[in-house]
């Protein structure tokens, strides 16, 4: 090499150096760029937890309908025979508006089977239909078709009376009764002359009364405890007993009841009784004792059911 071009090179070998540390720089940034050392891991993506909301429930057709509860019930109380003699049935209807009408109705047609299975009967002949019923100042106005004033003896005309007045003086705003046949007033029922003169009360038929007359409970009724036994009697000293057996006959209650008068007048009881049972049904029997020898007399036998 001349000594020209020995100096040309040294002039030259600054910039040569400059260079190749430029192409080394670029080469690393190129490299970065392009992802690194395979010795450098990448850091681990940040975990992103997405909550989805329930959608709200949005009812598609007819929705289902809940249980529906329980119809209102009103009881009715209906004073059937047992034998010659009143005897109550107690009854849970549909409530009303008209509650007389239907007890008046509901008699009209007469006992349950269950009903006569407990010895209930009724004088009102079958087929007799209620045409009308208003009740003004305490006086029920009832209008009964033909057939009520048709067949049977004086004992049948006067009992069937005696269960229409003491059906509808049950009600709080009836004191007496007018009958009524075929829209016209009546005086008299039937070929046997039964006096109907003015508005019948309850005092004037009193012999269809029995010397223990439970008006509550009746048969049917569904009693809770405790439960109250309420009505008349005609009894020695007013004194008799009452007694609640379950279905198989075993004694649930025993108790003394005491009538406000002794006979021969009519007294009043009334009286809470409280009792425990798990059986479903029962048999409430109400009776006075023979002075002489202690047997029972009077007595009445009234079917129950017990609530839940």
């Amino acid at each position: 090499m001349t000594r020209r071009a020995a100096a040309g090179f040294a002039r030259l070998l600054p910039l040569l150096l400059i260079a190749a540390a430029l192409a080394v720089l670029m080469g690393a940034v190129l490299m970065t760029a392009c992802g690194g050392s395979p010795d450098t891991q990448s850091p681990a993506p940040t975990a992103t937890v997405t909550v989805t909301a329930e959608p709200t429930a949005t009812p598609t057709g007819s929705a289902s309908p809940s249980p529906s509860a329980p119809p209102a019930q009103t009881t009715i109380s209906l004073y059937f025979l047992r034998g010659e003699k009143l005897g109550v049935a107690e009854r849970r209807v549909p409530r009303t508006t008209m509650p007389a009408t239907a007890a008046v109705k509901a008699l009209l047609a007469g006992p349950a089977p269950a009903e006569q299975k407990a010895g209930l009967s009724s004088a009102v002949p079958a087929g007799t239909r209620l045409l009308g019923l208003s009740i003004d100042g305490g006086v029920a106005r009832v209008d009964l078709s033909n057939k009520f004033g048709s067949s049977g003896g004086s004992l049948s005309m006067t009992a069937r009376v005696a269960q229409l007045v003491y059906t509808l003086t049950r009600f709080p705003t009836v004191r007496a009764v007018e009958f009524l046949v075929e829209g016209e007033p009546v005086a008299g029922l039937g070929g046997e002359g039964v006096a109907l003169d003015g508005p019948q009360r309850r005092a004037q038929w009193r012999q269809f009364e029995p010397p223990i007359f439970v008006e509550a409970p009746g048969v049917g009724a569904v009693i809770a405890s405790p439960f109250t036994l309420r009505g008349t009697a005609v009894v020695f000293e007013g004194s008799f007993l009452a007694r609640l057996t379950d279905s198989s006959g075993r004694r649930i209650v025993h108790v003394v009841m005491q009538a406000s008068r002794g006979a021969p007048e009519h007294g009043r009881f009334a009286k809470e009784i409280p009792f425990s049972s798990s059986a479903k049904r029962g048999t409430l029997i109400v009776f006075s004792q023979s002075m002489e020898d202690g047997s029972r007399q009077d007595e009445v036998r009234i079917p129950v059911t017990f609530a839940r």
